[in-house]
């Protein structure tokens, strides 16, 4: 059995006014091309981590079109919420309606053969790391503007507190620990951050994250860093082919 990663797949087949087409010719087809790669790697007993920014969808009930494009494809899936996923709703309701082949990670732990998944969004935090060069997708104008108006610190301290509760839910029988994070913890250069120091303390063995755009191919990023093994996911950055993580 495997474990991939594909992050940011940005859906829009309940918003096809929202065609990913707008953000540059690799996007063109991205979706079939997705679809062709996962197929071609990915068995039923497979797991695959999805790490947000999953639908543009507004809504729970908008976004199960494209959800049940991933339950149509092989494997397992754990998603997390992204910055983009406006849809994901409380546990009790999403439990309700998710496809039987998607589990997700809010403030809770997975347990899937004897690998523990957890896990938590983050946040933008330009104090704890800078990337250069990446675009940051934006729904429309108004999105900047009320960006201009978050306390990005608070959230962020949130979504520590998030990744703490996560992790500490993980089962202790584990043999791998996996921890998704939807925004990068780290900088590429792997300076310890208040979000490593938590992955650490729980001794993860894998992050895998998201969330940056339109980098250059074929440049090296993260990497291993006291115990951690660091994965960015995005799916242009994997020329929307998913990642093997390990075979278990």
């Amino acid at each position: 059995m495997t474990i991939w990663a594909i992050s940011d797949p940005h859906l829009f087949f309940s918003t096809p006014d929202k065609n990913m087409n707008i953000f540059g010719p690799a996007w063109e087809g991205y979706t079939d091309k997705m679809e062709q790669h996962w197929k071609a790697l990915i068995k039923k007993e497979d797991l695959v981590l999805i790490p947000g920014d999953i639908s543009w969808a507004m809504h729970l009930e908008d976004a199960l079109v494209d959800l049940r494009w991933i339950d149509s494809l092989p494997g397992t899936k754990v998603i997390l919420r992204g910055n983009h996923d406006y849809w994901w709703s409380s546990n009790q309701k999403m439990a309700k309606v998710m496809p039987s082949t998607i589990h997700f990670i809010h403030n809770n732990a997975f347990l899937w053969k004897d690998v523990a998944i957890g896990g938590s969004r983050l946040w933008d935090s330009r104090s704890e790391y800078t990337f250069d060069g990446y675009v940051h997708f934006q729904e429309n104008p108004k999105e900047k503007k009320k960006d201009e108006n978050i306390d990005s610190e608070k959230i962020f301290l949130r979504e520590l507190d998030r990744l703490k509760l996560s992790l500490s839910q993980m089962s202790a029988s584990a043999k791998v620990r996996i921890a998704l994070t939807h925004y990068p913890p780290i900088s590429a250069d792997l300076r310890p951050s208040r979000a490593s120091a938590i992955l650490e303390a729980y001794h993860i063995d894998y992050c895998i994250f998201g969330h940056l755009h339109n980098l250059k191919k074929g440049v090296s990023m993260f990497g291993e860093a006291r115990g951690v093994r660091y994965y960015l996911t995005s799916c242009d950055y994997l020329d929307f082919t998913p990642i093997k993580i390990l075979e278990t």
